[in-house]
This record gives C-alpha cells, sequence and structure tokens, in this order.
C-alpha cells in the first residue's frame, strides 16, 4: 500500500503521538458512546410534540397559540428562529414555518402568532379548529434570522410587515429583559390601525425602556391618527435615525414589502452586508412575480410523472411541494421558502420556474435538484424523490 499523503503534512507526527498516548493513558468512552447523539436530538429534535396550554386574542385577525412539549425539556433557541407545524387539512398532511415569538431567556413554553390569510390553508386551521388541549407536530427550531454579535452592529433597525413582527417581539423581549446592551428601533407597518399586533405591549415598552423606539406606520389610518402614515420609506428611515451608520437592518414581511424596502434602504447607501432578511415564501398568486413567463398561464395543467411512484396532474400556480402534499408524497420541510434545502427533488425532464431569491446550492444546480417547495412546472416534469 502507498504512503498516504497527509503523513507528509507538517505537524502529523505531533497529532499521530498524541493519538496514540491518548489511547494509552486516556479514558475508554466505549461504553457512553450514545451520549453524544442524545445530546444532540435534545438540542435540535427532528420532531417534537407540542400541546396547546393557552390561546390569546391578539388582533380580530390573529391569535398566538402557547405550546409546551410532550416530552420535555423543550430545546433552546435563537431569537428569531421558527419551528414548522405539520397538520392535516382535508386529508393532505402539510406543514408551515411560524417564527416563534417568546424569548429564549425562558423555556418552558413556546408562543406562536398566527394572523388570517385569503386561502391560509394551515393558518385558518389553525385560527378556526386547534383549540386548548390540541396536540401539534413540529420540527426543531431552524432558521438564521437573529443577531449575532460577532458580525452585526449594536444597534439593530427592524423592519416587520403584518405577521412579519413575529420574530422582533422575541427578539426584543430578550434584550429588555435580559437587560443586553442593544439598542433597537423598530419600523412596524400595517394596513389598518386595529390589526397591529402587539401594539400595545410595544408601547409599554417603548415608554419604559429607553434603548428600544417604536414607529408603527399604517398605510389607512383612521380619523385623528398622528403618527407615521403610507408606507416604510427610505425618506421616513433617514428622517428618524439621521445617522445610518454603525447599525445592521433587519427585515421581516411579506414578499411585496421586499420589493418595496429593500430598493428605499439600498437608495440610501446602506450596502447589502447590513441587510438581513427573514426568508417569507412566494408570492400567494405566483403569476404576479415580475419574472414568471408570461406566455404560461397560472391554471394551466401538467403532468408530474414520479420515477417508480405513480404520475398526477398540477397547476402552473401550484408550488410543486404543495402538489406532491396534495397526492400524498410526503417529504421532510422547513422553511417552504426555497432556502433551507430539506424538499429538494431531482429533476430528471422538464422546466419549472423558480422565483428569484431561492438559494439553491451550485452542487445541487449541477445535479440537476431543485427545491420543490419553491418550483413551479412550466411543463410535463419527470422527478425522482
Amino acid at each position: 500500500m502507498s504512503k498516504a499523503v497527509f503523513t507528509d503534512f507538517d505537524g502529523y507526527q505531533e497529532v499521530a503521538d498524541a493519538v496514540e498516548m491518548s489511547r494509552k493513558l486516556g479514558t475508554n468512552f466505549t461504553a457512553k458512546r450514545d451520549l453524544a447523539d442524545q445530546y444532540i436530538k435534545r438540542l435540535h429534535p427532528p420532531k417534537m410534540r407540542l400541546r396547546v396550554t393557552d390561546i390569546f386574542d391578539e388582533t380580530v385577525s390573529t391569535k398566538t397559540f402557547r405550546m409546551v412539549s410532550e416530552d420535555p425539556p423543550m430545546p433552546p433557541f435563537q431569537a428569531g428562529q421558527y419551528i414548522a407545524l405539520a397538520v392535516e387539512v382535508d386529508g393532505v398532511r402539510t406543514s408551515r414555518p411560524y417564527s416563534i415569538a417568546s424569548p429564549p431567556n425562558q423555556l418552558g413554553f413556546y408562543d406562536i402568532t398566527v394572523r388570517r390569510v385569503d386561502d391560509g390553508v394551515v393558518s385558518n386551521y389553525l385560527l378556526d379548529h386547534v383549540r386548548k388541549g390540541d396536540v401539534l407536530e413540529s420540527t426543531g427550531p431552524v432558521g438564521e434570522f437573529y443577531h449575532n454579535p460577532i458580525f452585526h452592529k449594536n444597534t439593530m433597525v427592524c423592519i416587520a410587515g403584518g405577521c412579519g413582527i413575529t420574530p422582533f417581539m422575541s427578539m426584543i423581549r430578550e434584550i429588555l429583559e435580559c437587560d443586553i446592551d442593544r439598542t433597537v428601533h423598530l419600523f412596524y407597518g400595517n394596513k389598518d390601525f386595529e390589526d397591529v399586533i402587539f401594539h400595545e405591549t410595544f408601547q409599554w415598552l417603548s415608554e419604559r425602556f429607553e434603548n428600544f423606539h417604536y414607529y408603527p406606520v399604517i398605510e389607512e389610518p383612521p380619523e385623528g391618527y398622528d403618527g407615521c402614515r403610507g408606507f416604510i420609506t427610505g425618506k421616513l428611515v433617514k428622517e428618524t435615525l439621521g445617522d445610518l451608520d454603525d447599525k445592521t437592518y433587519y427585515l421581516c414581511g411579506p414578499r411585496a414589502m421586499y420589493d418595496f424596502c429593500l430598493p428605499e434602504l439600498e437608495g440610501l447607501g446602506i450596502p447589502r452586508s447590513r441587510l438581513r432578511r427573514e426568508v417569507y415564501g412566494a408570492l400567494p398568486d405566483i403569476t404576479k412575480d415580475v419574472s414568471w413567463p408570461a406566455e404560461v398561464k397560472g391554471d394551466a395543467s401538467f403532468t408530474v410523472q414520479v420515477q417508480g411512484k405513480g404520475s398526477f396532474a398540477v397547476k402552473a400556480s401550484d408550488s410543486l411541494l404543495t402538489a406532491l402534499e396534495k397526492n400524498g408524497f410526503i417529504l421532510p420541510v422547513q422553511c417552504r421558502s426555497g432556502e433551507c434545502s430539506m424538499c429538494r427533488v431531482k429533476l430528471l425532464g422538464g422546466k419549472v420556474f423558480q422565483p428569484p431569491g431561492v438559494l439553491l446550492r451550485k452542487s445541487d444546480r449541477k445535479l440537476g435538484y431543485i427545491h420543490s417547495c419553491a418550483a413551479y412546472p412550466l411543463e410535463n416534469l419527470e422527478i425522482s424523490l
């Protein structure tokens, strides 16, 4: 057998000698080799069973669900992360990601806040059918939308729209409850004043803590409203903050908010390196995406052939993941926004539309994999699960 090339690396012999010495004098952990797996599952469980203990009405369209683990303890998380709740609606098993609204400095429960949306399969099911005592299945906490003190500035400018406020509630409560040396400016946009989630709480916190500043922005304000109106523009941000440097900017909200706010902030000279946004899925009607091919209508029907497992029909406006779930194929899934790659499948034939911003790895592109949650058929497809 030829000599292994790594034996010529600098320091190889010293490492080899240390390994040999540890084998002679070190502790034998063979009997405890399963401990690492136990700790990993404790911190990052693939699945959790969560029991609903309380339901709070936030606005006319929004409720907060408080949940505890049926198999305690609950895993820790970073403020800003989410869980993906799985439910079965009309015989179709599906899931949706929901940011954890409660702060990570307590792990007795998780709060998720859900707003009703048009044709919202899971959100409307939760709001209309889930009661105290029900048990739901979810993933463990995941996601990359959180403050990293090594790379991010101590002054956070948080820009939220609608239900995109939930990760910021977790971040703000952790900062204020734990007396973290960090300043937060929160711009929160909504169409109607009566549907502003957590408004009274944010007002109270802003009056009590000097390092938290709250700016509700209402698109269609009621008579007598004297706060910020319209949209969260670059001009509003500049006039409110003054100095834009030495700050990190976080955005969470619907796709339309990103399409408007990101160019506004970039127009102020804020570099992309200081702009962070949470993934929030594609447009409700994907055919409204500016990149959608005009020749393909949303109700166009195509056939998906699943290698070795049959075929089914799908509309162009349905994501491949949604179509798979409707036809009884269950894939691992978390973000449903084209980021985590859990739901990827191999495209063997045909063409799909993938919205801008899908984080497909270079290796996946090379080998023909796509994120099924963010892939829409443009012709007949053949895939491998």
